[in-house]
């Protein structure tokens, strides 16, 4: 007998069935992809709210997933890192930003031209095919399920359990009709990684939004953010720029050999995610979709608000 089936094997299904069965609930996933079929893993995976409103629902859940991280990390989850984070920024700010409240200790120093200043952090970063696999085993070692199957019609589920969670990405579209949902193209390289442990970043580069992230054996560049696009063919141009930029930014990249190349739709949509109950006719649907591309930033905070949600449901 299962307690709750959440449909969708990506950051935010897996984060959540894991908290639910933390929380005492028998949980299946249901998946139409294999791990590495994901967007969730072509994803940077760092935390950081990218495009995304400063909305105080939002926030929390990005300090508890802050929090969550920097807990894991300190107790050695596989996949899990911490990376001192230098931001650059060109625009004149006399406050430090929305989300600073949630990111621990941030300091503004002065920078060079052509920035007006420099934000000093440290933010985590999950190497993703190896946290996803950890947060599996996490759900099976604790009695979960996941299985490979493609869900239809949603309403359908609550013939198995009462409880369904929608955390279907960019499938939530046509699954709920929700015209809201749209794709976000990203587009990343990876390179050998030459030795780097901090991450730098450029959002307001006049030529797209620029981003290093070392992980344990490459680093992340980045990248793109093309609202409404949909194909998966690397553009060479957008690799060009990308890796022109990154080089600009951390000159020692100039000299690392390109390992491999991403292209990922973020499930992005307009009014932010939505993480909200509804009761059915067969029993509690919860919405987790629309986090684009801040899925791991989000991810802890939402699964807390949807285990809140179930219980006040049931």
């Amino acid at each position: 007998m299962t307690d709750v089936i959440v449909v969708g094997g990506g950051i935010i299904g897996l984060t959540t069935a894991v908290r639910l069965q933390e929380r005492g609930a028998r949980v299946t996933v249901l998946t139409a992809h294999e791990p590495e079929q994901m967007v969730s893993t072509v994803a940077a995976a760092v935390w950081y709210p990218t495009h995304t409103d400063p909305d105080p629902r939002v926030l929390a859940w990005a300090t508890t997933t802050y929090q969550e991280f920097r807990r894991q990390a300190a107790d050695g989850v596989p996949g899990v890192l911490l990376r001192r984070t230098r931001m650059f920024q060109r625009q004149a700010a006399d406050d430090l930003p929305w989300w600073a409240v949630a990111a621990g200790e941030v300091q503004a120093v002065d920078a060079p031209a052509p920035f007006h200043r420099e934000l000093r952090f440290v933010a985590p970063l999950a190497e993703m095919a190896t946290y996803l696999d950890w947060l599996r085993d996490r759900l099976v070692g604790g009695g979960g399920q996941v299985v490979r199957r493609r869900v239809e019609r949603l309403d359908d589920l609550f013939a198995e359990a009462p409880v369904v969670v929608n955390a279907t990405g960019l499938a939530a579209g046509a699954l709920c009709g929700d015209p809201t949902v749209f794709p976000a193209r990203g587009q990343v390289l990876l390179v050998a990684n030459p030795g780097l442990d901090v991450s730098f970043r450029d959002e307001e580069h006049p030529d797209g939004t620029t981003y290093v992230h070392p992980r344990s054996r490459d680093v992340v560049l980045g990248g793109t953010y093309e609202s409404g696009r949909a194909d998966l063919e690397p553009d060479p141009e957008v690799r060009a720029g990308i890796l022109r930029r990154a080089v600009a930014l951390v000159p020692e990249l100039a000299v690392a050999p390109v390992v491999g190349e991403r292209v990922g739709l973020r499930p992005a949509r307009q009014g932010g995610p939505r993480v909200e109950a509804e009761r059915r006719a067969g029993g509690l649907l919860v919405h987790a979709y629309g986090h684009a591309g801040a899925g791991m930033t989000l991810s802890w905070g939402s699964a807390d608000e949807v285990c809140g949600l179930v219980h006040a449901g049931r």
